[in-house]
Order: C-alpha cells, then sequence, then structure tokens
C-alpha cells in the first residue's frame, strides 16, 4: 500500500510585494489571481489530487483570518485533516513544529508536507510526480526540500546549492539567501545552485529530532501551546499567552541551516511564487504585444506590461515593461523590473501611519458623498429626537430614563450619572447644529436634577442615583465626572446660567480628589481604587477640549495635552499600533487577559479626538497615531461577516469580545471623518460605506427612533432593551455626518 503523506499548507503571510492588492487583512493566498480560484484552495485540491494513497489536508492559518479560511475550505473535503489557527504570527519554525505535533498525535512517526499557500504550480501530475520522488529519503530519516532548475538570474528567491549537477536526489551543500544580480548570474552559471521552493518533506520523528538538536526552546513551548489547546468544528484554536512565547524565526534559519543530511529533489514542476508584479506578468495569459490586462483596463501601444484595475477605468497609452495596479484607494506605477520593490512603498507608508497596507477597501462601497443624508436626517430629526425628548424624559421625578423597552415605554431602572450627563449634552450638541425642539428646557431639566440630587460635600458628583432621586451609589468617578464636564460645556455654549459655574466647581473638584499626586493622569475614583484604564482618560481629554472651544481658555488645552503626554508614553503601543485599556499603578499593561485587551470602538474615538487636539494645538504629528489606531481596528477589529466592529480584540487581533455594539461603529464614523479632512486618504466612501452598516445591522432592525445596540457575530439580535446611554454616540455621530457632507 502507497505510504500516508501527512499534508499542512502554510498561510499566514502578508504578501506585501503584491500591494496595494494584497493587504495585511486580505493576503495574496486568499485572492483569485489567475481566474481559478484563490492560491489557497488551488494549494488545497493539488494536494487533494494525489494520485495513490491517503493525503489528509492541514491548513496552518492566523486566526485573524478564520472566517475567510472557512469560507474557503468550506466545499473541500480535507481528508481528516482540519485548520489549525494560529493566535499570533510566530514565524515558519513554529509552524512546522506544530505540522510535527499533530502528525505525531493523530498518525504517529508518519511523514509529513509542508507547502506554501501561495505558489504557483503547473500541474498537479507533475507536483506530486516530484514530491514522491523524494518519499525514500524522507521515509529513511533526512529532511527533504525540493529546488527549481533557474533559468535566469533571479535575485528575489532564496537558492540551494547541492554537491553534483542536482540531476537526480543530491546532498545539500548550504542554504543561500537572496543574492545580488551579480552573485545571482554566477549561481546561474555554476549549473548546482537551485531556487529554494520552501516545500519540505520529513518524517515526523526526524523533525522532532532536529528541533530537540538545534531548536529545544521552540519545539517545548510549541508542545505546551499545542497541548493546551481547544478544537471545535471550525478548527483548533491554541491559547494566545503560550503561543506567542514561541520564539519567532525562520524554519530555514531554525533548523534547515543548521541540519545535517539534507536531501534535495529537483523539481519536474513549473513554479513561481507569486512574489511580485512580475511574476504575474510571467504566468498569465497575455495578448499579442505580451500585456496582461485585468479589470476594466483599455491599453493602446502598450507591450509587456501588467495592468490591473480593480474598479474604476483604467487606461493607458505607449507603456513598455511598466506594472500599474489601481485598487479602490491606492495605485501603484512601477517599471515591473523594479516591481519588487514596491516592500520599500510599504514600509514608508507604515512608518508614516497611512491606512492603506492594512485594510482593504468595502467592497460595498457608496462611492457618491452624502448618499445617506436623507435617511440619516430624517432618522434623527423626525424618529429619534421627538421619542427620546419626550418619552426619554422623566417629567414626573426628573432626570432621564436609563432606558426605553421596543415598545418605546421606559424601563425602571437606576439613573447613573453618565447617563443624564450624556443626555443633556446630546439635546445641547442637537440644538446647535439646528434641531428646532425644546433644547434649553431639557438641559435645563437634565442639570436640576443632576445639580439637585447628585453632588457630593466635597463637590464631586455621585456614580448612581435611585429613580425617585436618591443616591444610590456616592462614588466620585472620573469617568461620571469626564461625562459631566462635557455636559457642562455644550449647555454653557447653548447659552445655560448656570453651567459655567457648575463647570469651575466641577475642575475644582478634580483637581483636589481625582488627579493623581504623582500628576502621572487622574485616579479611577477618587478612592484610588481598582486597575487604572485609558478610558475615562480619553473622555476627560474630550470634555477638556469640549471646554477650550467653549471658551477659548487655553488652560484647557494644557490639561488636555498631559492626556495626549500619557497616551504616547504608556497607552499606545508602536508596534502593534494598539491601545491599551487596564494597567496597573505604574501604568504598565494589566497581568493576565486584561492587559492584551483592546477595544476598537476606543481606537476609532481616540483618533478623531488626536485629529482634533492635534488642529488645535499645532501638533500636526499627532494625525500619524490618529491613522494607526483607525487602520488597527479595521485591520483587526471588524468582524468580517457584518463588517462590525468587535466589543474587544487582543493586540494580535484575536477576538475576545464577539457582540457588537452600535456606539463603536459610530464612533467608526466619526474618526473618518476626522481623518478624511486631515491630508490622507479619501475616506468619503469609506465613511458612506460605515453609515450604511450602522443602519443596515442596528437601525434598521428597530422600531422607529430604537436601535439594536448589540449584535451577535452572526449578526442576530442580543437587544433585550435599548440603552439611553447610547443616544449621545448616535447624535454626535450623525449630526457630524451630516456637517461633512453638507453640500453633497
Amino acid at each position: 500500500m502507497t505510504e500516508r503523506i501527512v499534508s499542512f499548507v502554510m498561510s499566514g503571510g502578508v504578501g506585501s510585494r503584491l500591494w496595494p492588492l494584497s493587504r495585511e487583512d486580505n493576503p495574496k493566498q486568499f485572492h483569485d489571481l489567475a481566474g481559478d480560484g484563490s492560491m489557497l484552495v488551488k494549494t488545497l485540491r493539488r494536494l487533494k489530487a494525489r494520485p495513490d494513497g491517503e493525503t489528509p489536508v492541514f491548513l496552518i492559518a492566523s486566526e485573524r483570518h478564520a472566517g475567510r479560511v472557512q469560507d474557503d475550505v468550506a466545499a473541500i473535503d480535507l481528508a481528516g485533516g482540519l485548520a489549525l489557527f494560529e493566535p499570533v504570527g510566530r514565524n515558519t519554525a513554529a509552524a512546522v513544529a506544530i505540522a510535527t505535533l499533530q502528525t505525531l498525535s493523530a498518525y504517529g512517526d508518519g511523514i509529513v508536507l509542508v507547502v506554501p499557500s501561495d505558489h504557483q504550480i503547473s500541474t498537479e501530475q507533475q507536483f506530486w510526480q516530484t514530491i514522491e520522488q523524494g518519499v525514500p529519503a524522507a521515509r529513511a530519516g533526512r529532511l527533504v526540500v525540493f529546488g527549481i532548475k533557474p533559468n535566469q538570474p533571479e535575485t528575489g528567491y532564496g537558492y540551494i546549492e547541492v554537491s553534483g549537477n542536482g540531476a537526480d536526489v543530491s546532498d545539500v551543500s548550504r542554504f543561500v539567501e537572496k543574492p545580488d544580480l551579480e552573485t545571482a548570474e554566477a549561481y546561474l552559471k555554476a549549473g548546482n545552485f537551485f531556487w529554494n521552493t520552501g516545500i519540505f518533506l520529513f518524517r515526523a520523528g526526524a523533525m522532532r529530532d532536529e528541533f530537540a538538536r538545534h531548536q529545544p526552546q521552540i519545539w517545548e513551548a510549541a508542545e505546551r501551546a499545542f497541548k493546551a489547546s481547544n478544537s471545535d468544528l471550525s478548527g483548533l484554536y491554541m491559547p494566545l499567552e503560550l503561543y506567542e512565547a514561541i520564539p519567532s524565526i525562520s524554519i530555514d534559519y531554525a533548523i534547515m541551516e543548521q541540519a545535517g543530511d539534507i536531501a534535495m529533489v529537483p523539481a519536474t514542476f513549473r513554479w513561481n511564487d507569486l512574489g511580485s508584479w512580475q511574476s504575474l506578468l510571467d504566468v498569465s495569459p497575455t495578448d499579442a504585444q505580451g500585456n496582461v490586462t485585468v479589470g476594466d483596463v483599455v491599453a493602446m501601444d502598450c507591450e509587456n506590461s501588467y495592468l490591473r484595475s480593480e474598479g474604476r477605468l483604467l487606461s493607458a497609452i505607449g507603456l513598455k515593461d511598466i506594472a500599474i495596479v489601481a485598487t479602490m484607494d491606492a495605485t501603484f506605477v512601477a517599471p515591473v523590473s523594479h516591481s519588487q520593490d514596491v516592500k520599500k512603498i510599504v514600509e514608508q507608508l507604515e512608518k508614516s501611519g497611512r491606512l492603506e497596507t492594512k485594510f482593504t477597501p468595502s467592497h460595498d462601497r457608496v462611492l457618491l458623498s452624502g448618499a445617506w443624508r436623507k435617511r440619516v436626517q430624517h432618522w434623527l430629526f423626525e424618529e429619534t429626537l421627538p421619542l427620546w425628548s419626550t418619552a426619554g424624559v422623566d417629567e414626573r421625578l426628573g432626570g432621564f430614563h436609563e432606558a426605553l423597552g421596543f415598545d418605546g415605554k421606559p424601563l425602571v431602572k437606576p439613573k447613573r450619572m453618565r447617563t443624564m450627563a450624556r443626555q443633556v449634552y446630546a439635546f445641547a450638541v442637537a440644538k446647535l447644529r439646528g434641531w428646532d425642539g425644546p433644547a434649553d428646557a431639557l438641559i435645563a431639566h437634565g442639570l436640576a436634577f443632576m445639580s439637585g440630587n447628585g453632588r457630593t460635600e466635597r463637590g464631586g458628583w455621585v456614580r448612581t442615583m435611585n429613580i425617585d432621586g436618591g443616591v444610590a451609589d456616592a462614588t466620585e468617578d472620573a469617568y461620571d465626572h469626564s461625562c459631566v464636564l462635557l455636559a457642562l460645556a455644550y449647555a454653557h455654549m447653548c447659552g445655560n446660567p448656570d453651567a459655567l459655574r457648575l463647570g469651575e466647581e466641577t475642575f475644582a473638584f478634580l483637581d483636589a480628589h481625582l488627579e493623581d499626586e504623582r500628576l502621572t493622569g487622574f485616579l479611577e475614583t477618587s478612592a484610588g481604587e481598582g486597575l487604572r484604564r485609558s478610558n475615562p482618560h480619553m473622555h476627560l481629554l474630550e470634555a477638556f477640549l469640549a471646554w477650550h472651544t467653549a471658551t477659548g481658555d487655553r488652560g484647557h488645552l494644557r490639561r488636555a495635552a498631559r492626556i495626549v503626554d500619557l497616551f504616547r508614553s504608556h497607552f499606545f503601543d508602536p508596534e502593534s499600533w494598539t491601545l491599551g485599556e487596564f494597567f496597573n499603578d505604574e501604568w504598565l499593561p494589566a497581568a493576565g487577559e486584561k492587559g492584551a485587551w483592546t477595544e476598537p470602538g476606543h481606537h476609532f474615538e481616540w483618533a478623531s479626538l488626536l485629529v482634533d487636539f492635534a488642529a488645535k494645538s499645532g501638533q500636526k504629528n499627532l494625525t500619524a497615531y490618529a491613522r494607526k489606531l483607525y487602520a488597527s481596528a479595521i485591520a483587526n477589529g471588524l468582524n468580517r461577516a457584518t463588517g462590525l466592529a468587535y466589543g474587544a480584540v487582543s493586540r494580535q487581533g484575536m477576538p475576545l469580545d464577539r457582540v457588537s455594539r452600535s456606539w463603536p461603529q459610530t464612533e467608526a464614523i466619526k474618526a473618518a471623518i476626522a481623518l478624511d479632512g486631515a491630508d490622507g486618504p479619501d475616506l468619503k466612501p469609506e465613511i458612506e460605506a460605515r453609515v450604511g452598516r450602522l443602519f443596515r445591522w442596528h437601525i434598521d432592525p428597530a422600531p422607529l427612533g430604537l436601535w439594536i445596540d448589540r449584535i451577535d457575530e452572526r449578526g442576530r439580535s442580543l437587544a433585550s432593551e435599548v440603552p439611553a446611554s447610547i443616544f449621545y454616540h448616535l447624535v454626535c455621530a450623525l449630526m457630524q455626518y451630516l456637517d461633512s457632507t453638507d453640500g453633497h
């Protein structure tokens, strides 16, 4: 009986050399580059096509791409294999170690084949003929690699040097990194250098022994992560804290360059790793002039050029040996001989915080700016504000109701100070933006209830009141005080006679009782208890900026600057472009999961606030931080099924809270509006798409004037009530949308 081969597909790369098509959230292996299926699907089909012998197929992929992987492999029988999801990328040595562990666990000391997911290979039959040629050497305990006889001096590939001429299975002398042109020409002339395909064949026990000999720390860490993994119908998931402990290094450096007795099989199939636009020009069907045209392209008098449009019409005249790739938001132009250098463009874009390397524009983009204006205006002015200015107001006992039912009737619940303040703020914003309803009366009603029932003896504000206004929780909370300050700033702008005095009293309390005596931000509560959080500081920044707008006093900007300094020094991680939520007393990330916890909605909020502060202070460099936060949230924080932001993800993009609430979607709209006017890419289509998703999932399914606040990862409602605390998010974001599209 023909020997079983256990196949593993590595699908964790980004493919930055095929930017702007390939991006972090949608790398090249998921693209259909030749019109016959994605590269990943073609690789899986190739492995399934072994003429003889059992071949279970496993896939090693990033957990952030789990939804996409499941869509791609749904129709493919993996013959007992499954997807193995990495919570964070740790390079190819970790992937090979996991493949070896899976084989040892399920099949014993079997033969393992590891292949990349993004290679173009001529025929399935020739591929398997080459692989079978290496089986005897692998069975004998040798590590086997596969080489391609070069036909040109290629500088984009690594090389394998073998003893002899490499006509048959040969001994590997050494592995060589990508050479310069002169060295590549020398390799071609020597005749015993082969392109390294990155395909490996070995006995599981032999690879385990090589790890034990050369990289025991990688093996031990991978083994711990693998043993702690959990499986469901979608695949196997490894815990983040264990997997990220695996040293990040390639299998070439970790094992292949150190192991002895490695065999190379010369490949009989045509091969291309599709690592550049030049390589796609080489393998794609061409017209009579040698051009490849994909999409809506008109080319005249062009030769040997790669012309691709993912959206609008691309027209070209008189080009020779040129690559042009145009997507919805970016265009790349270069001589095809220089197309490998697109990686330099990507590096430069990432350094400057550009969004275009991180996320792919939505396919359902609305290109007409202001397309949602009529719907937004009607919902705000005819449905929502009339409902919440009547049914949402507690006329009998004072203040505002915490929530309404889906029948539009108030629910009996304790009244939080932050909700009372947010309602005042929302009605003030509505007045300032043209609402002709009873805003002044509502502002006065809310402030009277808050100040009459919710003050502490020291001049602060309580956390929660009972229905009738009696104090339920007298904690003096920084988050609540930020909401109160924001409401008072806008009430002052609306002419409320008490707002300025109340604001000055609140600032005095803030300085005396909530400011950290070490001048490192603010305490969570006046008692100084609990973990430190970035979130209250974000809302204080929002309040300080509002008071600067209301009074013109630059002292409020100085307060804001201290929050921004804390953001730069402690909250923001420059490696992952993420914003931490929980910290210890020294502003170091909290232990455990809380230290890895990030919220896409807060990334969006910080982004728009940083743009606002940059405009007010002149610190234009802060816009780059805002772009990075937005890019990180879009790339790592969205549910691919709905396009909505998750509640929380890890710093590596692993979902921690899969529920999508309505408020992060509104903050995404505000962030896109802010960045659209900040000398960056045109985000107007993205703004329309974000407004469309808010209505599609949260507003349209709800009764008039209400919204679905919580949605699960499949788009199903989890809401049992409509919280008033979300009202201000919706009013402010959609009012900003109307402002930004005025005249469109």
